[in-house]
């Protein structure tokens, strides 16, 4: 399929625009945020939908309170975040103020997506503002959250988002023209792939010797954000944003950046949101009776096939399946929490009443809230939990 007929039934798309491309060494790049915002109102006006998800709040105040290095201190860059994120929604304001366009802030932690509730409140904001005609701006709450808690770069939040919703396509604009097989700022025989069908262990070994200067990714990951709403059915474009009118060619399809193709046996949206959104909490490690059953039949986890809890954990987190070898084989939403499961581990579905004094449903997880992981790890870790 070529890139022009895979772009052309997008209707709505969630373009992410990294620190490298929004700041300069004094500050803001007035000029790429200019140009982004008629960039993205020329694409509306094409009847394309565009959530924006911004970074830059940290470099921005980096640049303003005179930092010539990113501090270490956590307090320190949530200061930072606070200065630079109210500079950074001005200039968007007033950028695209000039095309007679709103602009609006969402700020998120990972912890408000892992909720299924406020999930969804967050997709309904974000509908809510698109239906309004407004340009839902969103980043990372760097000021309030905590290690734990963090999406880990803004590419990986951009890859929540594209799920959440419902985009067709993921735009990653980087100060590089996409993926090469080697860093172009050191190589100058460095080449730029222009399709990739799968993401696989080349690929994010080509994107491992590309790191990212001021923000906290690199193009390692992009190339996982590009993973991850493939998955979804989601194509993806990585390309460089300080090109003049980028977006408005990666829409007519032209041949901009490096595209990835989406898989053909892609996730719902509810069993992506557990596998890609939802942060595992603890694991489960089964017998091979219960690997065989999940994996190769595609049933649920009874309490009868778990050997051993790992973590803590509540009713309805996410979890990891882990065999006796512990490979990593799924991850899925608890029916009990951890204190519970360990009553019941090893033990006959019949039992639970009679152990637990209550009975929530037959099964630990249903397979309705499993996912399999063996097909996506080509190299790359989708889930972690540390025990």
């Amino acid at each position: 399929m070529s890139r022009r007929d895979l772009l052309k039934t997008v209707k709505r798309a969630v373009v992410k625009v990294g620190s490298g491309v929004l700041t300069v060494e004094d500050g803001l790049n007035r000029k790429v945020i200019n140009e982004l915002a008629g960039d993205i109102c020329a694409v509306e006006q094409a009847g394309i939908e565009v959530i924006l998800v911004s970074s830059g709040a940290i470099a921005s105040g980096l640049r303003k309170l005179g930092f010539s290095v990113r501090p270490h201190a956590i307090s320190q860059q949530q200061a930072m975040a606070a200065t630079g994120q109210c500079s950074l929604m001005m200039a968007y304001e007033e950028a695209f103020g000039r095309y007679g366009k709103t602009a609006a802030q969402i700020l998120l932690t990972r912890d408000d997506l892992n909720h299924r509730r406020r999930y969804l409140n967050a997709r309904n904001t974000i509908f809510t503002l698109l239906s309004w005609k407004i340009i839902p701006i969103i980043n990372e709450n760097d000021t309030v959250v905590v290690d734990e808690l963090k999406f880990g770069d803004n590419d990986n939040l951009s890859a929540m988002v594209t799920n959440m919703t419902d985009a067709q396509l993921l735009v990653n604009l980087t100060d590089i023209d996409g993926l090469y097989d080697k860093d172009p700022r050191i190589h100058k025989d460095a080449r730029l792939i222009k399709r990739v069908e799968k993401v696989g262990r080349r690929e994010l070994a080509y994107a491992g010797s590309i790191p990212g200067f001021l923000g906290t990714g690199g193009m390692a990951s992009k190339i996982r954000a590009a993973k991850k709403v493939a998955f979804g059915g989601i194509p993806s474009v990585i390309a460089n944003g300080l090109k003049p009118g980028i977006l408005k060619r990666i829409f007519a399809g032209k041949e901009e950046g490096t595209l990835f193709f989406p898989q053909q046996a892609a996730l719902c949206r509810r069993k992506h949101w557990i596998m890609f959104t939802k942060a595992p909490k603890g694991a489960l490690v089964v017998d091979p009776g219960a690997e065989k059953a999940i994996v190769d039949h595609g049933k649920s986890l009874l309490p009868s096939g778990i050997m051993e809890v790992k973590g803590k954990f509540s009713t309805g987190d996410a979890v990891l399946l882990i065999n006796r070898a512990g490979k990593e084989i799924a991850v899925g939403m608890a029916n009990y929490d951890s204190p519970d499961i360990r009553r019941i581990a090893g033990r006959k579905t019949s039992e639970i009443q009679s152990i637990l004094g209550f009975k929530h449903d037959d099964e630990v997880i249903h397979r309705n809230n499993l996912v399999l992981t063996g097909q996506m790890k080509e190299g790359d870790d989708v889930c972690s939990f540390q025990t």
